[in-house]
């Protein structure tokens, strides 16, 4: 596959209306998991799986019945799966929040499955009712598409860093409050209480259980530069931590993260490797300003890499 394929050209511009309205849909199927499942640390149980269809739950439950749900960014229908044998799905189509919402509650509840939400998004503003919301109406399936074939391309690339770390980390995933990938690395250590502002229709408590431990992350977004961009930053930043040197990105002081925008990548000539570079310099500058056992807390992911470990 050529390369302007595997890391495609998407303006943030150009699919505005289009991405503002599945992120509320991506929130509502969001919300019926955070309903439907334990919590994990650091909210990991709400997330999304980047899936060879697009982004996919983690296994649910209603009850004593186990589903599922992927947004298929293939055939553009969020399909919902029953371990029972049943099967709904709702088109993603230009349709409203508004409609999506009711379609939805439908095919649960033709499922026999009982998921009780708060009914309104979060981290956004303002926070218009799911079933209020008619303004968001727009669907370019293809955007969509090539979208999910970005989020593929970098998943890639978040899932071979993440090969390097011994210590706890995040899976690979999407969080559907702020629609970003995101893969975070942990000291082992307690943070400090997080007493910042909050985003938008999203308590205080969220945050805190999100940064309850020293970290490292890294993520993308649809946002901060023409073609979406790539951040990492550490919680707490340790002492120097903006004033370091990396070699590819650049730190915004408006937003206190790293930088790095996805045009940069996508037109570099190894953009795999350039984004690899960026995850392992940020990485590296704040766990060595905050006296991170590095020693422990890495691995080589290469290490079984031998002849006997391909053949088993």
């Amino acid at each position: 596959m050529a390369q302007n394929e595997t890391w495609p050209q998407l303006a943030v511009d150009s699919w505005t209306d289009t991405r503002e309205t599945l992120h509320m849909w991506l929130q509502i199927v969001g919300k019926i998991q955070e309903v439907s499942t334990p919590l994990i640390n650091h909210w990991w149980n709400v997330t999304y799986e980047v899936s060879a269809r697009g982004l996919r739950s983690r296994l649910m439950h209603s009850g004593d019945r186990g589903f599922d749900a992927e947004f298929d960014f293939v055939d553009h229908q969020l399909v919902l799966r029953s371990a029972q044998g049943g099967t709904r799905s709702v088109a993603l189509e230009p349709r409203t929040v508004a409609d999506f919402y009711a379609a939805t509650l439908s095919a649960l509840e033709a499922l026999d499955l009982n998921c009780v939400i708060v009914a309104s998004p979060n981290e956004v503003a303002p926070a218009v009712p799911f079933a209020q919301d008619t303004v968001h109406k727009s669907y370019d399936a293809q955007a969509v598409t090539t979208y999910w074939r970005q989020l593929l391309a970098m998943n890639t690339v978040f899932e071979q860093w993440r090969g390097g770390f011994a210590g706890k980390d995040s899976p690979v995933h999407l969080f559907w409050g702020s629609m970003d990938l995101s893969c975070v690395r942990y000291s082992g250590r307690v943070a400090p209480a997080w007493d910042g502002t909050p985003p938008p229709s999203c308590p205080a408590w969220v945050m805190v259980e999100a940064e309850s431990r020293e970290n490292a992350s890294a993520g993308f977004w649809a946002g901060g530069s023409d073609e979406g961009s790539f951040y990492a930053y550490c919680y707490p930043a340790p002492d120097g931590y903006a004033k370091g040197t990396v070699t590819v990105g650049h730190f915004d002081e408006s937003m206190g993260e790293w930088i790095l925008p996805y045009a940069d990548v996508r037109t570099s000539a190894d953009p795999a490797q350039t984004l690899l570079t960026f995850l392992n310099e940020t990485y590296a500058l704040g766990a060595d300003l905050g006296h991170w056992d590095r020693a422990s807390l890495e691995v080589d992911p290469h290490r079984l890499d031998t002849e006997i470990y391909r053949s088993r």
